[in-house]
């Protein structure tokens, strides 16, 4: 797993004028909580742009280095423009290292071409691109992946269907059976013989 640093440092103002004069000079306002009390930050915006499109920034642990001393977090929340591609507020939660998070995995599909409705000119949709996981710090994936060799024609694949390592559960599917969400499905495109 890669591992993200993000560059932060103390901010005393708080409310909407302060927010937007951090805007104003290139930075995003954010926020630290979890184990300890809840501090006020602010990160450099182009900065923190450039880690939001690595692939995994979203479900991995992070390293938050505020005012010269690192501590472990996962990013919870993100308020962004609606036109413009900027970051408005980050919200951080600390990370303690005995204790499951909550954090969203991306799903990864994986070997429909292997599958016998592939062959048969089928399609798969996906309806889903991630998956809420409960896990300690240390069992977090990068990804979970779906295998669709064994789809057929017509099927749905479901959350039950996501192999899991160790450690890791989904939190959808802690609540029983009926949270079993649909994931994705297998279909004959219109005009493809049957």
């Amino acid at each position: 797993m890669k591992n993200f640093v993000v560059n932060a440092v103390s901010r005393e103002d708080q409310g909407k004028g302060a927010s937007r004069r951090l805007r104003h000079q290139g930075m995003v306002p954010g926020i630290i909580y979890g184990t300890d009390t809840p501090k006020a930050v602010s990160v450099i915006g182009k900065d923190l742009y450039r880690l939001l499109l690595e692939d995994g920034f979203y479900s991995s642990i992070l390293t938050l280095n505020l005012d010269g001393q690192e501590e472990k977090v996962i990013i919870k929340d993100l308020q962004r423009h609606p036109s413009k591609p900027v970051c408005l507020h980050a919200d951080f939660q600390r990370i303690d290292d005995t204790k499951k998070i909550k954090i969203q995995v991306p799903l990864n599909f994986v070997n429909f071409e292997k599958s016998s409705a592939s062959k048969n000119a089928a399609k798969f949709a996906a309806e889903a691109s991630t998956a809420e996981v409960l896990c300690l710090p240390k069992d977090l994936p990068e990804i979970l992946e779906v295998d669709l060799s064994r789809i057929e024609m017509g099927q749905i694949a479901h959350l039950s269907d996501i192999v899991l390592p160790e450690g890791v559960e989904i939190v959808a599917l802690r609540r029983g059976e009926d949270h079993d969400q649909g994931i994705g499905y297998c279909y004959a495109p219109r005009g493809a013989k049957k």
